[in-house]
C-alpha cells in the first residue's frame, strides 16, 4: 500500500460510519498511537500545535503578569500562546553546540527572574536541545518544563523521544511537519488529571448535563475525525519518513561538507535527530542570501533560519538573555529543501546549484 492509501481508508471508514466532525473513532486512536508510538502516558488531540502550546499553559496555571522563559530562536508560535495567556515572555538564548536554549542563558535568566512560573524549551529543526541541564535547573526553581517539539517527532535525546522529558509535551501536524494530518497539533503527558482538563476545555468546556452549561470559559480546540484519520494514516510511515530525512541530510553532507566557510547544522552524539529540515550556517564570502537567491532563480525554495523573538517587533520590549547567538544563527544560517519526495537527481540540482557559488566567488 502506497503512503497516502492509509490516510485514505481511515477517511473512508469516516464517512462510512458517518464520523466526519467533531470528534469520533479517529481521534481516540489517533491519540492513543502517538502516545504508544513515543511512550508518552496520556495525549490529547487538538486542532494546532500552537493550540496545544496554549493549553500546556494553562494546565500549568499561567496567569496573567507571570513569567515564562521561551527559546528565543523559534517560530512565533511558540512564544504567542504566552501572551494568550496575558503573561510575559522573557526569551533566552541558543548556544552553537545545539542551536537550543542554552542552560547557562537559562541560568542566569532564573538568576534574574527567581519568580518565573514555566520554561519553554523547543526542539529546532528536530535537533534535540541538551535536556538534562534544563532539567536540573527546571526542577531546582521548581517551575513546569514544556516541550515545544512540533518539529522534532520522532528525535530522541539519549534514547527518550523529545516531547517525553519535561512536564508537558505538544506536536504539530501542520502540512509542512514530517507526518501532517492537514492541521493539527497533540498534547502529550504523563499528568492524566491535566490531560483530561485540557479535553475538556478544547470542547467549549462544556459540562456533562443535557443543556448547554459552562462553568469556564472553554475553547474550540479539538481536533476533528477526518483530519485524525489523515494523521492515523500518516503515523503508519513515520519510520520511513524520518529515514528519509536523515538520508536528505547526509546527501547535502556529503556533497557540500567541503565548500569553504559552510557548516552544518549540530548532531551530538546523545542525539538522534528527525533531520526535519536540512540546515547550514556560512561564514564565508558565500552568504544566506546568494545561495537563496540563486536556488530561486532555479524555481527551489529555500529559507533562512527562524527570525529570533526578541528581534520581532510584537516583542521588542520583551527582555532577552544572552549573548546573542541566535540573531547569529538567523543572520548565517539557510534552510535547504528538504522534502521526502525529492529524488537524488532533485538533491543533486541543488547542491550544484550551490556548488556553483562556490567556483565562481
Amino acid at each position: 500500500m502506497s503512503d497516502e492509501g492509509y490516510e485514505l481508508e481511515y477517511i473512508k471508514e469516516a464517512f462510512y460510519t458517518n464520523w466526519v466532525a467533531p470528534l469520533g473513532p479517529n481521534v481516540d486512536g489517533f491519540e492513543r498511537e502517538l502516545a504508544s508510538w513515543i511512550g508518552a502516558k496520556h495525549a490529547v488531540a487538538l486542532v494546532s500545535g500552537t493550540a496545544a502550546i496554549h493549553m500546556a499553559l494553562k494546565a500549568a496555571g499561567i496567569e496573567r503578569g507571570d513569567i515564562v522563559f521561551c527559546q528565543d530562536l523559534t517560530f512565533a508560535a511558540t512564544a504567542n500562546p504566552i501572551v494568550y495567556q496575558n503573561a510575559t515572555p522573557v526569551f533566552i538564548d541558543s548556544d552553537f553546540e545545539t542551536w537550543n536554549m542554552d542552560p547557562e542563558a537559562l541560568e542566569a535568566a532564573f538568576d534574574k527572574y527567581p519568580d518565573v512560573k514555566a520554561v519553554i524549551v523547543v526542539h529546532l529543526y528536530g535537533l534535540s536541545a541538551d535536556m538534562d541541564p534544563i532539567i536540573k535547573l527546571c526542577r531546582k526553581h521548581k517551575v513546569i518544563l514544556i516541550e515545544d517539539a512540533a518539529e522534532a517527532l520522532g528525535t530522541t535525546y539519549k534514547g527518550k523521544f523529545a516531547g517525553t522529558i519535561g512536564d508537558y509535551g505538544i506536536f504539530s501536524f501542520n502540512g509542512n511537519k514530517i507526518i501532517t494530518s492537514s492541521g493539527g497539533g497533540m498534547l502529550v503527558s504523563d499528568y492524566e488529571d491535566k490531560i483530561a482538563k485540557v479535553r475538556f476545555w478544547s470542547t467549549q468546556a462544556r459540562e456533562k448535563a443535557r443543556h448547554y452549561q459552562h462553568c469556564e470559559v472553554g475553547y474550540n480546540y479539538r481536533m476533528s475525525n477526518i483530519a485524525a484519520g489523515i494523521g492515523r494514516g500518516q503515523l503508519k510511515v513515520l519510520d520511513r519518513r524520518i529515514a528519509k530525512k536523515r538520508y536528505i541530510f547526509e546527501f547535502y553532507k556529503r556533497q557540500l561538507n567541503g565548500l569553504d566557510g559552510i557548516r552544518f547544522m549540530p548532531i551530538n552524539d546523545w542525539n538522534e535527530p528527525n533531520c526535519w529540515l536540512s540546515c547550514i550556517t556560512l561564514t564565508g564570502q558565500v552568504r544566506p542570501a546568494d545561495i537563496m537567491e540563486a536556488l530561486d532563480n532555479e524555481n527551489i525554495e529555500s529559507r533562512p533560519i527562524w527570525k529570533p523573538m526578541h528581534m520581532q517587533p510584537v516583542f521588542e520590549k520583551c527582555d532577552f538573555i544572552g549573548d546573542g547567538i541566535s540573531e547569529k544563527l538567523f543572520e548565517n544560517g539557510v534552510c535547504l529543501p528538504s522534502d521526502t519526495k525529492m529524488t537524488d537527481d532533485d538533491l543533486l540540482r541543488v547542491c550544484n546549484v550551490i556548488k556553483g557559488l562556490w567556483t565562481y566567488s
